[in-house]
């Protein structure tokens, strides 16, 4: 197979790349090369998808088998590539998200079921998290539309593990590592999800090979927060600890933000508005092929890249040491 990867050089897009070759696959990625270097195996064509329909320029008059674009908030960018290389594509993958939805308070919605958020149709100038999704959606309908071929649409939740740039799941193997009194967010029975890079890279490339077509989310089915930490702790052996449990009033009042940024709790996502924001229904995700790993793999994954990068590093996400300390003697003063 011959596999065009609009990207190929940072995450996920790499990770796609790097399994087609480690397949067999002749692997060609479109991507400006400043980011860094695509997997051994693979031949990079310096595109840059700011000049618009011109950018593809370099690739005139090739055709792919199979082409996987990663972009994440320029649908032009996604028109300008269907436009330039779908002719000549015999399968098409976009990577969208579940940010896409409008709904992350009913647990149990499915791709099918889950309403959407309304189509922002150009580069939000101000990202927000409804911009962001709004764009997935317009890039998924410009696949729809200009596609004449089956094309893959798969929506991930978390992406996390070797490479990830977000720093969000990542923390709690680098801080369960150091073992000591942890604190935790309540309730410990909220559901999570998120999606191993290596998983779903795989699962793309699965898609391209059999021309799967359709749209699916892409993570684990939910488990509860106690057990993503009690299966986090077995894959990073963890020292000896005690997990310390915060309400939400008392981490709002402390000014701990959920989800991601300074100062924050990853996969803490309070209030009814976010009951099903990781309590989505992936069944038929997995009966068409997605294979996630052990979480005990995937936490040990993400802490290799922790300590790549350095624990002791300025987060983008998580408490630092010094944060929790503070927090944690709060706590128990209150």
């Amino acid at each position: 197979m011959r596999l065009l990867v609009l990207g190929g050089t940072v995450f996920l897009s790499k990770a796609v790349a790097a399994e087609a070759v480690r397949r067999g696959h002749a692997v060609v990625c479109a991507a400006r090369g400043t980011s860094g270097p695509t997997p051994d195996g693979a031949t990079l064509v310096q595109v840059d998808r700011d000049a618009g329909p011109a950018a593809f320029e370099p690739l005139a008059g090739e055709s792919f088998d199979a082409v996987v674009d990663v972009a994440t908030m320029d649908p032009g960018w996604v028109r300008d590539a269907l436009k330039a290389i779908g002719p000549r594509a015999g399968h098409w993958t976009f990577v969208s998200s579940m940010s896409a939805y409008a709904d992350h308070g009913t647990p149990g919605l499915t791709a099918a079921t889950a309403p959407l958020l309304p189509p922002v149709n150009e580069r939000p100038p101000e990202p927000t998290p409804d911009t962001y999704g709004g764009a997935k959606v317009a890039s998924e309908q410009a696949v729809t539309e200009l596609f004449d071929g089956p094309a893959f649409l798969v929506r991930p939740g978390l992406i996390v593990g070797d490479g990830d740039p977000s720093d969000r799941y990542g923390y709690w193997p680098a801080r369960l590592s150091r073992g000591g009194d942890v604190l935790v967010p309540e309730p410990l029975d909220a559901p999570t999800q998120l999606i191993d890079v290596v998983d779903l890279a795989a699962w793309i490339v699965d898609a391209a090979e059999q021309r799967l077509a359709g749209v699916f989310d892409a993570v684990c089915q939910p488990v509860p927060l106690s057990e993503m930490l009690a299966r986090t702790v077995d894959g990073v052996r963890a020292p000896a600890h005690e997990l310390v449990p915060a309400a939400t009033s008392f981490l709002e009042e402390h000014g701990v933000k959920p989800w991601a940024g300074p100062r924050s709790l990853p996969l803490w996502a309070p209030g009814a508005d976010f009951a099903g924001f990781m309590a989505h229904d992936v069944s038929t995700s997995i009966a068409a092929g997605l294979r996630p790993r052990p979480l005990e793999e995937t936490a040990a994954a993400a802490l290799a890249h922790e300590r790549a990068l350095g624990l002791d590093r300025e987060r983008k996400a998580g408490l630092s040491a010094a944060e929790e300390a503070e927090l944690l003697t709060a706590l128990r003063s209150a």
